[in-house]
């Protein structure tokens, strides 16, 4: 295809030419104002926002079924509707679930009315099949583990300890290392339709709103920082005021419907 004979090449005006620049350069930065204004909007409205942050949910798939205390089978899905408490502990090793046992303990006496609350404990020992379901009734006993608030169970150890790394999402895969228990003794907290929740902290950074902090209830670690040093800000302990969290988490989170799916 031949061009035509007359055509010439356009003749560039530089005014327009820098005019359109200009405009161009405008529309950018007018943008780019309005985007960062609209991310300071949603930042202040997301630091303000302390509804209990969603981990992840257990799916019945994925559930898991113990032997508990009273001898019969149970699946944690059976809890689905009512809010609970999740915690790992060792009979050989106890003394790393010290803290969190003691929380658990004050929950089940603050809560011994409601039913919809419930507790759940996990004993991650390899124990005999047929003497777990005496060692289980003779530990809730001595414990004061009573159903049907507070449940003692187990399994065999390779299905348990996967679902509590899996599904509780626990910082350790339980294992014994040179002859004692390593494991997470922290403090799992489900809502009614099987999510795992965490606390939401407000923050601020040189007086602005900031990225909230999403906590796990683990009192160990709640601890370390009391021994470090580090203040709350009131007259209380790192632990205190983790377990009083805690305990408005649990508020909240029995405050809020159910939704089947």
């Amino acid at each position: 295809m031949s061009l035509p004979a007359d055509l010439e090449p356009a003749v560039r005006d530089p005014k327009k030419l820098r005019r359109t620049a200009w405009t161009l350069v405008a529309i950018m930065l007018l943008g780019g104002w309005l985007i960062l204004r609209a991310y300071d909007t949603w930042a202040v409205k997301q630091s303000l926002d302390d509804r209990p942050a969603l981990i992840h949910r257990i799916q019945k798939e994925r559930d898991l079924r113990m032997m508990r205390q009273d001898g019969k089978l149970a699946d944690l899905f059976e809890l689905r509707g009512k809010v609970f408490v999740i915690n790992a502990f060792s009979l050989r090793d106890p003394q790393a679930a010290q803290r969190s046992m003691a929380v658990m303990k004050r929950l089940s006496e603050k809560n011994r009315d409601r039913q919809d609350f419930r507790m759940v404990s996990l004993v991650i020992d390899l124990m005999p099949a047929e003497s777990l379901a005496a060692t289980l009734a003779e530990t809730a006993t001595t414990r004061g583990f009573e159903l049907p608030q507070w449940w003692l169970g187990s399994n065999e150890p390779a299905t348990l300890h996967k679902f509590i790394k899996n599904e509780l999402k626990a910082t350790v895969y339980p294992n014994d290392s040179n002859g004692k228990w390593n494991y997470d003794p922290s403090i799992v907290l489900i809502d009614r339709n099987g999510h795992i929740r965490r606390a939401v902290v407000p923050k601020t950074r040189n007086g602005k709103p900031s990225r909230p902090e999403v906590v796990a209830f683990d009192f160990d670690q709640a601890s370390q920082w009391d021994r470090d040093g580090l203040q709350t800000g009131t007259d209380r302990s790192n632990e205190e005021e983790l377990e009083i969290l805690l305990n408005k988490t649990i508020n909240t989170l029995l405050a809020e419907p159910t939704e089947f799916r």
